[in-house]
């Protein structure tokens, strides 16, 4: 009798480890979550990336030659001892005026150089192949690359290492009237990414770096090396931009040279 019971508890329990390993395994069958932001990179296989520079020419592009070219299959932007400039000069891509977009390059920049990606931004009275608007800010010394800072506008929108969000002026007072010491007043501060020098420290100077830009509605991301570096959201309805042209730049200053390849887009 004692060995009957012991063999039915034994095929009890056996039955119940196995109910429980069943369960387990149905569990880790469950397709994972693959739900993300629509805002978060989308890689090369899953969208639809197309190249805007074909590596040989400045085709589908315009910008004052004497600054821009194309070598060993790269834009180059090259400010030297006798063609110092007046005003950022810019290369501006004629494809279009993208509103929604993500845009891939790779850049190298020179240790006194200032440039960077301008998008969704207006051209320039009076001032030849010049931009003012959103730009991706990229400078040879690493200190600024991956910023947002609106050029000839709003200036600083978030720096490296920033999300923000973005006000608008009082009624009454002008764009300018509402920078000091280079930033926008309506500079809403809404979290830290990460450490502003750690992270610029993720950014090889004098070397290739890849910089994607994400733009959706009235949030825009910058990452370099796939590292999210800064993030807007923009609500000052009186001063955004829902599109506008996309352009590389040289910098007002001393010689120095840019270099972009590797540019797509999607839209």
């Amino acid at each position: 009798m004692k060995n009957l019971m012991k063999s039915k508890l034994l095929r009890i329990e056996l039955l119940g480890i196995g109910a429980m390993l069943m369960i387990g395994f149905v569990n880790c069958k469950q397709p994972a979550d693959t739900s993300k932001s629509s805002l978060d990179p989308i890689s090369d296989v899953e969208g639809s990336f197309k190249p805007i520079f074909d590596g040989e020419t400045l085709q589908g592009w315009r910008g004052d030659p004497v600054y821009w070219s194309v070598k060993d299959g790269s834009i180059v932007g090259e400010i030297t001892p006798e063609t110092l400039l007046k005003a950022n000069t810019f290369l501006i891509w004629e494809g279009g005026q993208p509103g929604d977009f993500e845009l891939k390059a790779d850049f190298k920049i020179s240790e006194g150089g200032n440039s960077g990606i301008n998008y969704r931004s207006e051209l320039v009275e009076d001032v030849p192949f010049a931009l003012k608007g959103y730009q991706a800010d990229i400078d040879g010394k690493n200190t600024y690359t991956g910023q947002n800072y609106e050029e000839r506008k709003r200036t600083t929108l978030a720096y490296r290492g920033q999300q923000t969000k973005i006000t608008t002026q009082p009624d009454g007072i002008g764009v300018r009237d509402y920078v000091e010491r280079n930033a926008w007043k309506g500079l809403n501060l809404e979290k830290e990414i990460g450490d502003r020098a750690e992270l610029g420290a993720m950014i090889k100077a004098g070397d290739w770096n890849s910089i994607h830009i994400v733009v959706k509605g009235n949030v825009m991301k910058h990452y370099v090396n796939g590292q999210l570096m800064s993030e807007v959201h923009d609500e000052d309805t009186k001063n955004r931009m829902e599109s506008g042209y996309l352009g590389v730049q040289v910098h007002v200053g001393p010689p120095m040279k840019v270099e972009f390849k590797n540019v797509m887009l999607k839209q």
